[in-house]
Formats: structure tokens, sequence, C-alpha cells
């Protein structure tokens, strides 16, 4: 599977790093195209030397190489790789991926990347622990970062913990895991909607739903990791765009169900925003004052996207899932919401104040669909995305028109 695959390793500085030349010599057992970059502390562990003699190809350290940059060196390196490897990933390099800086050559290739990456990091327990560290893997997490490890146990320094790099044998088996997983869903088109809609009251103000768009912001990330090509409707939120996805950004509810529907015909349609049911009618063209009385608002019913795409006769997706964000009786309800909406599956989520989910990384879903409800265990919802990415794929039957 891997054999002609292009892979650009980086490697940092931690000790860890003598394992890179482990995972180059597999790699090109199995017929890999490695090529590697290594940051100036790397060059205090493993020698450059080493690492071109086992990966049969030039190594890059120099973000100035005047040959190479005369020709965007590290442009051409970012985009020729099928997939992007940091391993050792070190906590200053995770840090400076967060914050987009491209002070190396490493860096630099990273910001300049439009492939997938795969980050194996290795630190210091307590380092691994830190919340600065932590925000970083959330942030880069929500970016569509694939990690591997790292593990427990012994650390050079003498501690013990989490914070070792995960072997070279582990970290083939996640480079495995991508390129099996990249084309469950290719030639398949999906639909996913996001956010919240902004209903106007004036031009200053509007009714909307809680949502912060991360987790259709992954559902989106995690189709098109495998292969889909996606389209991602998504109403006022803070989320990066998802890796591979095309977004068109709206405002309203109607707006979100015009563009729906001019992404359609798709094979996959997943409902994730968190549409206004009601709109003011007629809102106001100037700010309304405040004046001692109360304005009285005359509200219309929104299109319920979810319905239109489930009944749209020859147009109508293969697969259709919606959301039922819930506060009480979840299952119940969104069983109901399945038969009103005429879907395919519904995602229930607890969605009460206690719950953490609005705003939150993690949720905790049960799949409801012809055949029963499914629970699923709490997980980040990047998790419940690549789950349900993988489910959806499984339904459709990979590999099949």
């Amino acid at each position: 599977m891997l054999a002609g695959k292009r892979i650009l390793l980086i490697i940092s500085g931690g000790i860890a790093a003598y394992k890179s030349l482990e995972l180059i010599r597999r790699l090109r057992d199995r017929g890999v195209s490695v090529r590697c970059i290594m940051t100036a502390a790397a060059t205090n562990f493993v020698t450059p030397l080493s690492v071109a003699a086992l990966s049969e190809d030039k190594v890059y350290d120099e973000l100035w190489s005047l040959t190479d940059e005369s020709e965007m060196g590290h442009i051409r390196l970012s985009r020729e790789a099928d997939l992007v490897v940091v391993a050792p990933a070190t906590a200053d390099l995770l840090a400076r991926m967060a914050a987009g800086m491209a002070d190396d050559l490493a860096a630099t290739t990273l910001i300049a990347t439009d492939k997938p990456v795969l980050i194996a990091p290795a630190m210091n327990v307590v380092m691994w622990h830190h919340p600065a560290t932590q925000a970083n893997l959330t942030l880069l997490a929500s970016r569509g970062i694939l990690r591997v490890g790292p593990n427990a146990g012994k650390l050079a320094d003498g501690e013990e913990g989490l914070g070792r790099l995960a072997e070279p044998h582990e970290i083939l088996a996640a480079i495995d895991d991508f390129f099996a997983g990249s084309g469950l869903l290719k030639g398949r088109r999906a639909l996913v909607t996001s956010g919240p809609t902004h209903e106007p009251i004036d031009p200053v103000r509007y009714i909307a739903n809680r949502s912060s768009g991360k987790q259709g912001h992954a559902i989106a990330a995690a189709l098109a990791a495998l292969g889909a090509e996606t389209t991602l409707v998504s109403g006022p939120t803070h989320e990066p765009d998802p890796p591979g996805a095309r977004v068109v950004r709206i405002e309203t509810a109607q707006e979100m169900l015009v563009a729906c529907e001019a992404a359609l015909p798709v094979d996959i349609a997943v409902c994730a925003a968190a549409v206004a049911d009601w709109r003011v009618a007629s809102p106001a063209t100037q700010k309304v004052k405040k004046d001692g009385r109360l304005p009285v608002l005359s509200l219309t019913e929104n299109p319920d996207i979810l319905a239109r795409l489930s009944t749209t006769g020859a147009a109508r997706p293969r697969l259709v899932v919606g959301f039922a964000a819930e506060t009480e009786e979840i299952v119940r309800h969104a069983q109901e919401k399945r038969r009103r909406k005429g879907c395919d599956w519904i995602l229930a989520n607890d969605v009460s104040p206690a719950s953490g989910t609005f705003g939150g990384d993690s949720n905790r879903i049960h799949l409801v669909d012809d055949t029963g409800v499914e629970d699923w265990p709490a997980m980040s919802k990047r998790e419940v995305a690549e789950r349900l990415a993988k489910r959806i794929a499984d339904h459709l039957g990979a590999g099949t028109t």
C-alpha cells in the first residue's frame, strides 16, 4: 500500500530523534520515497550524513539555501509529498506550528504545506502536561493535524510518564492507516452544514442558536480526509476552515438553504448546523432605539433544511444525517425527529448547560437509525467526526459507485 508514496519527514531536536533513523529505514523498505528536513537542534542528536544515507536523498536544513530557495525550495518541499510527518515533534516545534511561525525551514515548510500533517510528539512528562502544550495540541487538532503517541514509560531524563516518542513501527502503522483510509470516500460528494445562523432583527441585533461550529467543521474535515469532495456551508464561527473542504459562508437560514441546494447533487449530507427556527418577518432597516417600550417582533418560521434535503426526490442524497440537540429525553426526541424529518440517521446529543457540549471540545453521541440506537462513549468532537466519517464510508461501501 505504501509503495510509491512520498513522505516529507521533519526531524526536530530531541533525544528521541535517533528513532527517526529506524523509521526512515522501515519506510524505504516499504518502497516509500523519503525526503528529510532537520532542524538545527536535531543535528545535535543525529547527523545529516546518517539521515541522507538511509533516505538516499539530500537532507534539507537551511531556509536560506541559495540553490534551493532560488526555486522557492520550502514551497516545493511542502507540496511534493503525499504526507508530512514530524517525528519527533518537540514542544517547541508544536508551539511554533500553533502560532503559525516561519522562523526556520521546518516551521516555514509546515505553514506552507497544503498536504496532511502527522505529528509524533516527544518531550518531558511535565512539558507534555503543561497547559500551553495541551492548548497547542487542541488548536492543531482543530486544524486537522493528525497525531500518533506519545507513549507512557521511562523517559531519557529519568522521569516516567507520557512523553515517549511512539515507536517506529507505531508511526509506520499510523502512516499505513492514513493511506488506507484516505481514499475510502474518493469519488463521493459530501455536504456539511455547521455553526449557527444569525437572523437579523435590525442592522445590529439578531436571533441565533448557540453553536461554536466545532463539531460540524470537524465532520467536514473528516469526510475530506477520507477523500470526499466536501462542501461546508457554515454560519458565523471562529473555527478555521477544515483542510480539504470548500467553504461557503452564510448568515441566515434562507442563505444556508440556497447554498445547500446549490451544492446538490451529493452522496452525503450531514446537517450539523444549529439553524434558528424563526426569523423576524420584517427586520428593521435602521437600529431600533430603546425608548422605554418593549418592541413587538413578528416572527415567521425558517425553512427546515434537514427536511428539505431528506425529501428532494431524485436529487436526494443517498445518506442524510441530522443532529438532535436536546436537553431532556435525548433518544426519544431524536427518534421522533428522525421520523418527522425523513432523514436516515440522527445523531442525538445532550446540550444542557451541565453537559458542556456547546463551545466545548467533547461530545457524547447516540446514533439513531432504522435499526435502533447506537450509544457512543464520550469522546472529542474530532473523534466523533472521524468515527462518523468511517461509519458513513462503511455504509456506502468503500470503493463502490
